[in-house]
């Protein structure tokens, strides 16, 4: 073999080699890493996304999708009491079961919800719990409640399927039950109060990166692991909204960080490592990803306004506003995505009212909730609190969870 010929397969060899390296993402149609096989469903592109004017031409077919869609929206799943007492326009007594109580995320939605029960004056409601999050411990509290008597049971689950025979002879005993933040099996409880869905935190996630490294940036994501049934499912719908509004983005990889900070610190790093300047942002997909991120750029001295924006490393994610504060507030980190879980046991009261005064009927479309003001009904039996919440160093400091 001549020297000229071996230099020409000794480039296709390596040509080949990088293209196999390359993110699975990267081959046209195929799945982010991290991303589940379920259909997704992007949501609408702002006006000033590159997509924006293509998305626009397709309205007349995604119209008719969704109207498509809306036809055969799942019936009413979700259970009913058996012969509960007519307590329409009285007062009612409500017994709150967080997964646990005495953290800060649940103080904020019985924050909420004492805020709901004061305005509408004719509901009280007292939170109660174990200590930790323990569904053995859970279902003990809400048997507790069933014997003592309560007109209506409001709960996060610990264990969706551990959870729903309890809840089910609550039904049973004639109480009335809605879930939030995490639910039971659909005929365990009445309603369940979905804080977000997944393609509006999806959309939340890339509008957030996109503002800030520009519609043709580069990324990288530190999830949990591959098969974590929320950040798959997020991770997916991000690629289709992606696709549709900022086709010019660019995923590098996806890396996983098994609920360890540490690790999601290290994983970070080694990024930084890797890529060096063609890395301009990084999403972290969890509550210990992400200040993990954050802490590893901090580090590397590569927060925005710290480095060159040339060599600014972007990080946008998902978590609570006390493990965000220290990076919101040196400006490392300009948005965490989430939602207001005040807002979200504020909804939960007003769900349980309109139950018991017999507004919301498994025909309803919606619901009134006061300040919320209407909130839909999706998926059969959850109504939307609506979209995610964005904290920013404006709003953070009223935030204590």
């Amino acid at each position: 073999m001549s020297k000229k010929v071996f230099v020409i397969v000794l480039l296709t060899v390596l040509a080949l080699g990088v293209v196999a390296l390359l993110p699975a993402a990267a081959q046209e149609g195929e799945r982010w890493v991290g991303a589940d096989d379920l259909p997704t469903n992007p949501l609408e592109c702002p006006a000033d996304a590159p997509g924006a004017a293509m998305a626009a031409e397709a309205t007349a077919e995604a119209t008719m999708e969704a109207e498509a869609t809306e036809a055969a929206a799942p019936a009413y799943n979700g259970g009913q009491p058996v012969n509960p007492p007519d307590k329409a326009g009285q007062p009612i007594t409500l017994v709150d079961i967080p997964k646990l109580i005495g953290i800060g995320y649940f103080n904020a939605t019985s924050k909420g919800m004492q805020e709901a029960a004061a305005e509408l004056g004719n509901v009280t409601v007292t939170t109660d719990g174990p200590t930790q999050g323990d569904i053995t411990q859970q279902v003990a509290f809400i048997e507790q409640y069933i014997t003592q008597g309560v007109d209506g049971i409001l709960f996060a689950a610990n264990d969706p399927v551990g959870i729903s025979p309890v809840l089910r002879r609550a039904l049973e005993q004639g109480i009335h039950v809605v879930g939030y933040d995490a639910n039971s099996e659909p005929d365990a409880r009445e309603w369940f109060v979905n804080q977000a869905e997944f393609n509006g935190i999806a959309k939340a996630m890339i509008d957030s990166m996109a503002a800030e490294i520009g519609p043709d940036g580069t990324f990288a994501i530190v999830t949990s692991s591959f098969t974590a049934p929320n950040q798959s499912r997020w991770i997916a719908e991000m690629q289709a909204y992606a696709a549709k509004c900022y086709p010019d983005l660019t995923w590098l990889e996806t890396v996983e960080s098994q609920e360890d900070q540490n690790l999601a610190f290290q994983q970070t790093q080694t990024l930084i490592n890797k890529y060096g300047a063609d890395m301009d942002g990084v999403f972290g997909m969890s509550s210990v990803a992400f200040p993990g991120a954050a802490d590893a750029v901090t580090q590397a001295n590569l927060c925005q306004g710290v480095a060159s924006d040339e060599d600014a490393v972007h990080v946008v994610g998902l978590s609570t506003p006390n493990q965000m504060r220290p990076f919101v507030e040196s400006g490392c980190v300009k948005s965490v995505v989430l939602w207001n879980p005040v807002d979200l046991g504020y909804a939960a009261v007003y769900v349980m009212r309109a139950v018991v005064d017999g507004t919301l009927t498994p025909e309803s479309t919606s619901v009134e909730a006061g300040r919320l003001g209407t909130l839909q009904v999706v998926n059969g039996s959850e109504i939307l609190l609506g979209p995610p919440f964005i904290y920013t160093q404006e709003n953070i400091a009223d935030f204590d969870f």
